[in-house]
């Protein structure tokens, strides 16, 4: 299960993006989110991993 929230950053020179996903514990079944600053290009790789 993964929760797909993307914000979009903009700085000087570049556009950024913050990612979270949402990733299951394999030991507790806990939930927790993983954050990630990125190309906007790559968002959709990293949350396929």
């Amino acid at each position: 299960m993964a929760k797909k929230t993307v914000a979009t950053l903009q700085t000087k020179s570049k556009r950024l993006t913050k990612a979270i996903k949402m990733v299951k514990s394999p030991k507790t079944g806990a939930y927790t989110f993983v954050e990630s600053v990125m190309d906007p290009t790559q968002v959709n790789d990293w949350l396929n991993k």
